[in-house]
């Protein structure tokens, strides 16, 4: 039986988003300018785990983790030592949160030292100057989470399907969505760059091979709703007029990209099934009109203690 979706609707909570957003790229930031860079930015996302989201061990000092814990509303930091401090989660400013942020990675025995302005939003304040009082609706964010461990499900069980180069499913503080990639195993062209808040060659990089991805956002990411989306780049002839399922999904054109509104999943008989009929086709779209070697790339989705089958030359 399915698990039953939280409605997270995202006018009602769009203050609290936007500040879990902002804390987040504070922490984002601070793991980005200690970890060693990998590939596509990989090494500056969080994951989602048991009580909310994580930075994973991050190399600097003794070895630290961020943990924002959605369920008691805590900004937690471990150490490999042992060391152990918390942020609590309540309306604050920007401001007040980067610094008791930045006092928490010092006392953990950390260097917090990182770029003090936001990315990929509007308008963007550095955060010592963003003053104003944020709300913090912790039911809301709660349901976020929720949200987010069974979208998580799906997406790795959607990313074992395949044998080529796959991302991790994470999520990136910059835009705040859950995402999962796949690729051709091809170069793509050259990016024009020009992403708002983001450095051209940051996003070169992220876009120098051929990619269909999907992933999730909980609104404000061009929407003023909850929805799922996927993208091919560079996107192949025909692909926005691909016939994709489920009913309810669009291409949307000022996006460039398919749009699934999350309710049309949570209010579905079986969500689960429906978010992994909108991540297949989609893909499947994206693979077949860029003539993508398939049958090369493609495998049974992953079961449990069941290893994938050999493929053998010829």
């Amino acid at each position: 039986m399915s698990a039953i979706w939280p409605d997270i609707p995202y006018t009602p909570w769009r203050e609290t988003c936007s500040a879990l957003h902002l804390y987040c790229q504070i922490v984002g930031k601070y793991r980005l300018a200690r970890t060693p860079w990998v590939n596509h930015s990989w090494h500056a996302t969080f994951y989602v785990n048991a009580r909310g989201l994580t930075t994973s061990l991050i190399p600097d000092g003794p070895g630290i983790e961020i943990i924002f814990d959605l369920i008691n509303h805590l900004v937690i930091g471990e150490t490999a030592g042992g060391r152990r401090a918390e942020i609590p989660l309540g309306p604050m400013s920007v401001a007040e949160f980067y610094t008791r942020f930045r006092e928490l990675v010092g006392r953990l025995g950390g260097t917090p030292e990182f770029d003090g302005r936001p990315n990929e939003v509007a308008d963007p304040i550095p955060f010592a100057d963003d003053r104003q009082t944020r709300p913090y609706d912790a039911a809301a964010v709660t349901r976020f989470f929720e949200a987010l461990v069974l979208i998580d499900r799906v997406f790795y069980r959607f990313r074992t399907g395949f044998t080529g180069k796959v991302s991790p499913v994470h999520l990136f503080w910059g835009s705040f969505d859950l995402a999962v990639t796949r690729f051709s195993g091809r170069p793509a062209p050259l990016h024009a760059g020009g992403v708002p808040g983001l450095p051209d060659d940051v996003t070169r990089e992220a876009y120098s091979d051929e990619v269909s991805s999907a992933g999730f956002w909980p609104g404000g990411g061009g929407t003023d709703f909850p929805a799922f989306y996927s993208y091919a780049y560079p996107s192949p002839q025909g692909f926005a007029d691909a016939k994709i399922a489920p009913a309810g999904a669009h291409f949307d054109q000022k996006l460039g990209e398919f749009l699934l509104p999350y309710d049309v999943v949570r209010t579905s008989g079986e969500p689960e099934s429906t978010l992994m009929a909108f991540l297949q086709s989609t893909y499947q779209a994206a693979a077949d009109l860029g003539r993508w070697d398939r049958a090369a790339l493609e495998c049974p989705i992953g079961q449990p203690l069941l290893p994938r089958p050999l493929r053998r030359p010829g």
